[in-house]
C-alpha cells in the first residue's frame, strides 16, 4: 500500500470532495454502532484519515487511537477541534502498530479495498486481531462488486456523472482489481485521478476473520442495521475475536 494516491493536494480537499460523507446522517449512524460495539472501551481505527468518524466516536464518550499511512490526511485531522486528544501511528494499516490493546478496531468506506493484494488483505485482519482484547470486534465496511451490472465483455460501470464530477469503476474480473477513475471540474477543466483497490466477497473476508480468530457476529446491509441479502450493494461485517 502506498499513500501517493492521499497525498497534501489530495488530503487538503478530501472533506470538500466527500462533502456528503459528512453530513450528520451519514455519520451518526455509524458513531452509534462503533459507540456501542466498543462496549465501553477503546477504539482503533485503521486508516483513520482526516477523522470523519473518530473526532464525533470519541465526543461520543469512546477513546479513539489511529493509524494512517498518509502523512498529509494525518495533518488535515490535526488542524480539527478534538484531534490533539487522538494518537496516531504513521504506518501501514495491515502491519502499524500501537501501544495498547482495544475492545474495537475498525474500517469504514470501502478502506479494505485500498489493500490492494490478497496477502495484505489477511495481514489487516491478523493486525487488527494483535491489537484487541478477547471478546474484541472488528467491524470493516465496504461496497461489493457490482459484476451483475457489467454486460458481457464490458469491463467500466459509470458509478457517478454530474457536472462536477465524472466516476467509472474499471474491473479487472480476473485478479479482483478495481480501478476507480474521477474526473472533477476545476478552473474550468477536468483533473483525472484514479485509486485502485482490490474488491473481496463477504465469504472471503469471513475466511480472513477465521484465519486471524474471529468469528462473524453480524453483517448488516448498512449502519441501520438493516439484514443483509442478495440485493444490498454493500455490507458492515462484524467479528468477534475468540
Amino acid at each position: 500500500m502506498t499513500d501517493g494516491h492521499f497525498d497534501a493536494a489530495v488530503a487538503a480537499r478530501y472533506d470538500e470532495t466527500s462533502a456528503s460523507m459528512f453530513e450528520a446522517a451519514s455519520i451518526d449512524p455509524v458513531v452509534e454502532v462503533l459507540h456501542e460495539l466498543a462496549d465501553g472501551g477503546a477504539a482503533l481505527e485503521l486508516a483513520i484519515g482526516t477523522g470523519r468518524i473518530a473526532l464525533p466516536l470519541q465526543r461520543r464518550g469512546t477513546p479513539v487511537a489511529g493509524i494512517e499511512l498518509s502523512n498529509a490526511m494525518v495533518q488535515q485531522l490535526r488542524a480539527k477541534p478534538g484531534a490533539a486528544d487522538i494518537p496516531v501511528t504513521i504506518g501501514d494499516m495491515a502491519t502499524a502498530t500501537v501501544e495498547g490493546t482495544f475492545s474495537l478496531a475498525y474500517l469504514v468506506f470501502n478502506t479494505i479495498g485500498n489493500l490492494t493484494t490478497q496477502d495484505a488483505q489477511v495481514d489487516c485482519f491478523a493486525n487488527a486481531a494483535q491489537h484487541l482484547r478477547p471478546g474484541g470486534r472488528f467491524v470493516i465496511e465496504t461496497g461489493l462488486p457490482q459484476l451483475q451490472r457489467l454486460p458481457p465483455g464490458e469491463t467500466v460501470r459509470p458509478f457517478q456523472l454530474s457536472e462536477a464530477h465524472l466516476g467509472f469503476d474499471e474491473y479487472d474480473i480476473a485478479n479482483q482489481g478495481l480501478i476507480s477513475h474521477h474526473f472533477e471540474l476545476r478552473d474550468g477543466h477536468y483533473e483525472k485521478s484514479s485509486v485502485p483497490f482490490r474488491y473481496t466477497w463477504p465469504s472471503e473476508l469471513d475466511l480472513m476473520a477465521r484465519l486471524a480468530g474471529f468469528a462473524l457476529e453480524h453483517r448488516w446491509s448498512d449502519w441501520d442495521r438493516t439484514p443483509f441479502t442478495s440485493e444490498s450493494e454493500k455490507h458492515v461485517s462484524v467479528w468477534r475475536k475468540g
